[in-house]
């Protein structure tokens, strides 16, 4: 039997599509064997690279050619068979085996030994071509990430504006991208029914498909919307060069939903705390339940020795730490005084905000630095590097939106004072006019524990509302001081707070509801 497979390959199907590789190959291939009298059986056509091991078609034909089903195999060159090593020895066990391999463009006797080496140092050279150029792709990928590019294609909501151009969002479906962070942030939506509302809206994949549940949940989950590039291959994170659909505050408020730390689900009943109450033994959140009329939270935990508690009782507690919070006539005019001032050196103010905010970037840039010098060095391991440099980045982050804010002058330090001044010192009264949604918004924003150690309620305000209610605080057991010895370090202390602090999501409703 003189018959004889044929195989030729290219290394994607791009290149079998609109390339002539394969036209080529076929025609050495029929020219070496009607030159040496050889007759084709089969033709073996492959569309995938040889760098690596397991291609299906090669694969089939090396079954059939040990099995005996053809004399040997027509090859156009030795880098059209193998570009790993691993499958250049399977190719050298069938020689060993009779198996008779020919290469059309290459004159290379396998039978003799001087033949097999001119052709193992050429297979050598072809995987040493493919590990070189893996490298150099490697390379330049990296190089791009760490330029703030994606050299990828861009997702969801962006466009691809070429080689060496970061994404830019689509006029198109970016807003849509964007409302739909925004309704899963109120946590009125499940994923079946955000996917039905944004394909009510006309929000479709860019192969004009419906978004589904495993599509939201990357794009939900893809920090890339707010301007970072995060790789899920090996948990890398980069600062990307594009510009950002959502902020990262609306990112870190679905982030928490989707982790479970924000409850979504509605109640059966709308008690005051739900949820809000926890066990200072076991640290589970207490139950609400009705007895006789009257609304009490309890600890569900058999062992726990926590009992249960009056809703009434917790509210006293809660209006206490709120009534601490109060501002005194003599207050108020001293602090309208004050903001007026804070109005009149704006301009000033603005600058020395900036100039806070850009300092504590350039520290955390030196930070991520030393982190990476750190990490080079093999002093810490990869996990933990790219866990503090996920941290580091996305504080980073937080002060770009900051930055960029007071830059453009969408905050001030007048109007954030003013707000907040306004919120805190009338919290007391807020609360008792409140209906329960707005009352539980209170306790959101202004508290952030709320435990219950046997029969006794602890709430504990959030910072900076904390420190005014400690304001009039002595701690060496001197007399009382006037209102610009209390309030002069404290008002230096919230002006530097809210010029670098990060806004978190609940301290964003201070300005919406006093505003």
């Amino acid at each position: 039997m003189n018959q004889y497979f044929a195989y030729i390959r290219v290394s994607t199907a791009k290149q079998g599509d609109q390339g002539v590789s394969l036209q080529q190959q076929r025609e050495a291939i029929e020219r070496f064997a009607q030159r040496n009298g050889l007759e084709i059986r089969q033709w073996f056509e492959e569309r995938e690279t040889a760098a690596k091991s397991g291609r299906p078609v090669f694969s089939q034909m090396i079954k059939l050619l040990k099995h005996g089903k053809a004399s040997g195999v027509i090859i156009h060159k030795i880098d059209r068979s193998a570009r790993n090593l691993r499958d250049w020895a399977t190719i050298g066990e069938l020689i060993d085996q009779g198996v008779e391999v020919c290469f059309a463009n290459e004159s290379l006797d396998l039978r003799s030994r001087g033949g097999r080496l001119s052709a193992d140092i050429q297979a050598v050279v072809a995987a040493d071509y493919i590990r070189n150029l893996r490298e150099e792709a490697k390379k330049g990928f990296y190089g791009r990430l760490k330029q703030g590019l994606f050299p990828m294609p861009a997702p969801l909501g962006y466009l691809d504006k070429g080689q060496g151009q970061p994404k830019v969002p689509n006029p198109a479906t970016a807003p849509l991208v964007k409302q739909g962070f925004e309704l899963y942030a109120s946590g009125r939506y499940n994923f079946r029914e955000l996917c039905n509302e944004l394909q009510a809206l006309g929000l479709r994949t860019k192969s004009g498909r419906i978004i589904t549940k495993n599509k939201l949940t990357k794009i939900l989950n893809n920090p890339f919307y707010m301007g970072l590039i995060r790789l899920r291959k090996n948990n890398e994170t980069y600062s990307g060069a594009h510009q950002p659909i959502i902020s990262k505050q609306l990112f870190d408020r679905v982030h928490a939903i989707l982790r479970g730390k924000v409850n979504t689900r509605t109640a059966r009943h709308d008690f005051l705390f739900r949820r809000r109450l926890k066990c200072g033994q076991c640290q589970h959140t207490l139950i609400g339940e009705t007895h006789k009329g009257y609304v009490y939270y309890r600890c569900q935990t058999k062992p726990c020795p926590t009992t249960m508690i009056r809703e009434e009782a917790v509210e006293l507690r809660v209006l206490d730490r709120f009534l601490q919070l109060s501002f005194s006539n003599d207050e108020r005019r001293y602090l309208d005084r004050k903001l007026k001032q804070f109005h009149a050196n704006e301009d000033q103010q603005q600058e020395q905000t900036i100039n806070a905010i850009q300092l504590k970037v350039r520290q955390l840039d030196d930070r991520v630095a030393r982190l990476t010098d750190a990490y080079i060095d093999r002093l810490i391991e990869k996990d933990l590097f790219e866990q503090r440099k996920d941290v580091l980045l996305s504080e980073r982050k937080d002060l770009q939106e900051k930055l960029s804010d007071w830059s453009t002058g969408k905050l001030q330090i007048s109007e954030e004072l003013a707000h907040f001044l306004e919120r805190t010192g009338g919290a007391y009264s807020a609360y008792k006019t409140a209906n329960v949604e707005d009352k539980r918004d209170l306790v959101d924003t202004l508290t952030s524990n709320r435990l219950l150690n046997g029969k006794i309620p602890e709430v504990m305000l959030s910072l900076p509302f904390n420190r005014v209610a400690e304001r009039r605080k002595c701690s060496n057991g001197g007399p009382t001081r006037d209102i610009d010895r209390i309030w002069q370090p404290l008002l230096n202390e919230l002006v530097d707070f809210f010029r670098t602090a990060p806004m978190p999501h609940s301290q964003a409703s201070i300005q919406s509801n006093a505003a």
